[in-house]
């Protein structure tokens, strides 16, 4: 077993007895925590684009195979465990944005249209299989900071109101469709971690509360508007890729990635639930 592993077990078992007490508690009585395994193993293939095969918790595999076409941009193949396919098709519009189609297991097809606006924004027009339309228009503030309005296939509007503060960073105002009002207002700590602190239409705030570690890695420890905490915490293995545990009332995820030989990264996530 490696370092590395060690560490991420030894973190594991730490955040469980911390967070997930009654798991611990019902291990006692005789039951078992639910725990799952799912995995991502990543390729490059002769063109270079990335394939992927996907393992869920019981077994079942999920192919993603991604090729690069003539203009230069990657179109993509899933085949679900029961052999069912979606494809995602991209292309290049006159004003070279990059317009896609995307057609469903059932054969439901959906439209991505992009366009550049004269202020050299991306506004983009979704058309859903059943015909319904969404439009996102994007406009920049005097602020030079982008701005979007969101409307729906039922004509509900949400606008996004971003503006830079004075330490550089970008707060964010969503007003959606019923008029509710939602803030997140971003700050930087004294290591450079940028937290953050979010307030819904309610009036209930979550934080967010990040650091620096020492290999570049990010920690963060996240609070809802009921009080519970949710923690994350990174670390770089030799090869770069970064491994994490993430522990919470819901239980307890360990990630552990590893980099291959062409670059692509491999994933296995274990997740233990009360």
């Amino acid at each position: 077993m490696h370092r590395r592993q060690i560490i991420a077990l030894a973190i594991a078992a730490l955040f469980i007895s911390t967070f997930a007490a009654p798991a611990v508690a019902g291990a006692a009585d005789g039951t078992k925590p639910k725990t799952k395994t799912h995995s991502v193993q990543r390729s490059k293939g002769a063109d270079g684009a990335v394939d992927a095969t996907r393992t869920g918790p019981k077994g079942g595999k999920t192919g993603v195979d991604r090729s690069k076409g003539t203009d230069g941009l990657t179109d993509r193949t899933v085949t679900d465990p029961k052999g069912r396919t979606a494809t995602t098709d991209r292309y290049r519009g006159v004003d070279g944005t990059v317009d896609a189609t995307h057609a469903g297991r059932k054969g439901n097809v959906s439209t991505v249209d992009r366009a550049k606006g004269a202020d050299g924004l991306t506004d983009t027009t979704l058309t859903g299989p059943k015909g319904g339309v969404t439009t996102v228009d994007r406009a920049r503030g005097a602020d030079g900071v982008a701005d979007k309005t969101v409307a729906g296939p039922k004509g509900g509007v949400t606008t996004v109101d971003r503006s830079r503060g004075a330490d550089g960073l970008v707060d964010k105002t969503v007003t959606g469709p019923k008029g509710g009002v939602t803030t997140a207002d971003r700050t930087k700590g004294a290591d450079g971690a940028v937290d953050s602190s979010v307030v819904g239409p309610k009036g209930g705030a979550a934080t967010v509360d990040r650091s620096k570690n020492a290999d570049g890695t990010t920690n963060a420890v996240r609070t809802n508007a009921q009080g519970q905490v949710a923690t994350a915490a990174r670390s770089r293995d030799a090869s770069g890729a970064v491994d994490a545990v993430r522990a919470g009332p819901g239980g307890t995820t360990v990630v552990d990635r590893t980099k291959n030989a062409d670059g692509t990264v491999d994933k296995t996530v274990t997740t233990t639930r009360p």
